[in-house]
């Protein structure tokens, strides 16, 4: 077991709904290679029970344990506390833009509905019983596909957008960025559903690009390039249905 190095002042915002504004100290043991999910979890199962918070795989999978961390939406399994302390001290609130169920866990059906409003679904072409869909990995529609892939739900991005404080109806990063993936997947049958549903009231021509879903993605990823392209697209559409 690593030794202990210090105390760390870990301050957690604690309460329901919208009353999720009291905050509370706690001491914490520090250690070598401490995560911020490793003194959620020490507050827990330590110093009080009641705290409710969110995860899952505990290394950078699943992305259910994203928090504020000093007022940054961060993974907290992969965000080392040596990172970001200021003075021993660490500030940890839930995630911003979505309505708080308790202390560090939100409710994600806002971010998760917004997907459904984008049409960031995939629309088949072929059935089961189809031959597989062949693909040139190649081209530079399926490298536009492939270039967001990898998000995996976390909604980093969707905290982290001003936007989104700002214009609750705006469908957010991640959902204009799957809807990019989809619109340059050979294999969806929907592109004009697609480009009418993201350049509607909330779309892509809301984003002011900030830049701030592509700077805190943990996964590298670059939502304001994909919403930049939907532009186009849907830009390039509205003239070629009036011609």
């Amino acid at each position: 077991m690593a030794a202990m190095t210090g105390t760390l002042s870990v301050t957690v915002a604690r309460g329901t709904g919208e009353t999720n504004t009291a905050l509370q100290t706690f001491d914490v043991p520090a250690y070598d290679s401490q995560t911020v999910l490793d003194v959620v979890s020490w507050i827990q199962q330590n110093a009080d029970p009641t705290l409710t918070y969110r995860f899952a795989c505990r290394v950078g999978m699943c992305g259910s344990c994203a928090m504020m961390v000093n007022g940054v939406p961060r993974w907290t399994c992969r965000t080392h506390v040596s990172k970001v302390a200021t003075d021993g001290k660490v500030h940890i609130g839930p995630l911003r833009n979505l309505p708080v169920i308790k202390d560090l866990a939100v409710d994600m059906d806002p971010f998760f509905d917004s997907w459904v409003d984008a049409e960031a679904v995939h629309h088949p072409t072929r059935s089961r019983h189809d031959d597989v869909a062949r693909v040139d990995p190649e081209s530079a529609p399926r490298t536009q596909a492939d270039a967001g892939i990898e998000c995996i739900n976390c909604a980093v991005c969707y905290a982290a957008c001003d936007t989104v404080n700002a214009t609750p109806d705006f469908l957010g990063p991640a959902a204009l960025q799957r809807a990019w993936t989809l619109l340059n997947d050979a294999r969806d049958g929907q592109r004009d559903a697609i480009l009418d549903a993201v350049s509607g009231k909330g779309g892509c021509h809301n984003c002011h690009s900030m830049g701030s879903c592509t700077a805190y993605c943990p996964n590298a990823l670059d939502p304001m390039s994909a919403i930049a392209g939907l532009k186009r697209e849907t830009a390039r559409s509205f003239f070629r249905r009036r011609s």
